[in-house]
């Protein structure tokens, strides 16, 4: 009962208040029960990932909306809603719990109404399916702004894109081969009973068969492996840090790619790392020292060098821009639902401001890694294009035969391999 309230009083901060899943979720996890906890965040994140699908189909079964303060009912619904489309809760006991759970949201009146559409849908679930599902930006649970531009940048793979947004991501983890190498660590886990693969793009990445604590993951607390996915591990990889360089990490926290840097290159000269947001540069720390490593760790605005960096040019820097996320939406279906269409003009001037900016801080023979967890070509593809045509001394460096000046750079799309969506371009700064 307290567990479903909760997933509703979050459903309803998201959609309504505009609050993010990922500040929501710890907090009320904590006024649940230890064993409810993985429950209560299935919950939000299924409710989320299918939110409009939900909405359209709990709306035709109300005479009226639940406006609001009547939204965390309403958000309570499509709680249930989820448990009854999606779940192995038996029907029985997802109905019994979410309309008990009025009594929390202290709107025991709505007992019955829950009561009636929830049985409503059991009844009727093929005939609300196929109304809803005509649409199929209701079928795939995307906002339609979204849906377009995702059509207008991959006619051929758009749907498969909103597809892997909603499947359940994968647990991946980056080895630490200054301990192991890929496939020892990869037999360590087979000597615990937990099945991985190796991918065949990221040198350090390891899929898991299903997810686990990280407690069981051997030698985690001593910065064996990290949590990170294969696509993000890729960044690392690409920027290719050599002994005695001096390299920048740009919006570096909360620091996987930072940690990642100085384990594929530990005879760095320095490695800085910045970042504007205080708490998230505190996870920077965090990361560091579990694993043990050292870098500079700066609050800074990466678009304002000037004011938290007064030393030499940078041999090579990673630029993991600001973005809409629009590749990582399977880990983070808030997103769908906190952006908006206007974000993206805003995010890519921003964008633009600081690969500017951060060119200034290249040294003359230097690299910039341009990266994004994105999906959209205003962000990735037309930024660096754009980018290029106005800078007289960036040559683009081709990481596939494709990439070129007119369709510069690398688009990884989330797929059902396991992989998130992420953006890669790099650029040499002529000598």
């Amino acid at each position: 009962m307290k567990t479903r309230a909760a997933a509703a009083n979050i459903v309803h901060r998201v959609i309504n208040q505009g609050q993010s899943l990922s500040a929501l979720l710890p907090r009320y996890q904590q006024e649940v029960a230890t064993k409810d906890r993985a429950l209560l965040q299935e919950l939000c994140f299924g409710t989320l990932r299918w939110y409009s699908r939900l909405d359209a189909m709990a709306k035709q079964l109300l005479d009226k909306p639940l406006k609001g303060k009547y939204q965390p009912v309403h958000a309570l619904l499509l709680v249930g809603l989820y448990q009854l489309l999606y779940t192995r809760v038996p029907a029985h006991a997802a109905l019994a719990e979410t309309v008990a759970a009025c009594k929390q949201l202290k709107a025991d009146p709505f007992k019955g109404l829950v009561n009636g559409v929830l049985r409503n849908v059991q009844r009727r679930q093929q005939e609300l399916e196929e109304k809803v599902d005509a649409l199929p930006q209701l079928r795939q649970a995307h906002p339609n702004w979204l849906m377009k531009r995702l059509q207008q940048a991959y006619p051929e793979q758009w749907q498969a894109i909103m597809a892997a947004n909603n499947c359940h991501p994968p647990m991946w983890i980056r080895v630490n081969e200054t301990h192991h190498s890929r496939d020892q660590y990869m037999a360590l886990l087979a000597e615990q009973g937990i099945e991985a693969s190796a991918d065949p793009l990221a040198a350090q990445a390891l899929r898991l068969g299903r997810p686990v604590d990280v407690t069981t993951l051997p030698g985690f607390s001593e910065g064996h492996c990290s949590v990170q996915d294969a696509a993000a591990q890729i960044a690392a990889q690409l920027l290719d840090p050599q002994p005695g360089e001096l390299i920048l990490d740009a919006c570096a926290a909360p620091g996987g790619k930072t940690a990642h840097i100085l384990e594929r290159q530990p005879a760095l000269k320095q490695l800085v790392a910045i970042d504007m947001d205080a708490d998230r540069l505190e996870r920077v720390h965090q990361n560091l020292d579990r694993i043990g490593l050292e870098a500079t760790v700066l609050q800074g605005d990466a678009a304002r060098p000037q004011d938290w960096w007064q030393g030499p040019q940078f041999d090579r820097i990673l630029l993991d821009a600001p973005c809409s996320a629009t590749g990582v939406i399977r880990r983070h279906p808030d997103i769908k639902w906190l952006r908006r269409p206007e974000d993206i003009a805003q995010l890519a001037a921003l964008q633009s401001q600081i690969l500017d900016a951060q060119w200034q801080q290249l040294k003359p023979g230097g690299m910039l890694l341009y990266a994004t967890c994105s999906v959209l070509p205003d962000e990735n593809r037309e930024q660096v294009k754009a980018f290029l045509a106005r800078t007289p001394d960036a040559l683009l460096q081709p990481l596939h035969d494709g990439d070129t000046p007119q369709q510069p750079g690398w688009q990884l799309l989330p797929d059902e391999h396991g992989r998130d969506g992420f953006y890669y371009a790099k650029i040499a700064k002529q000598a």
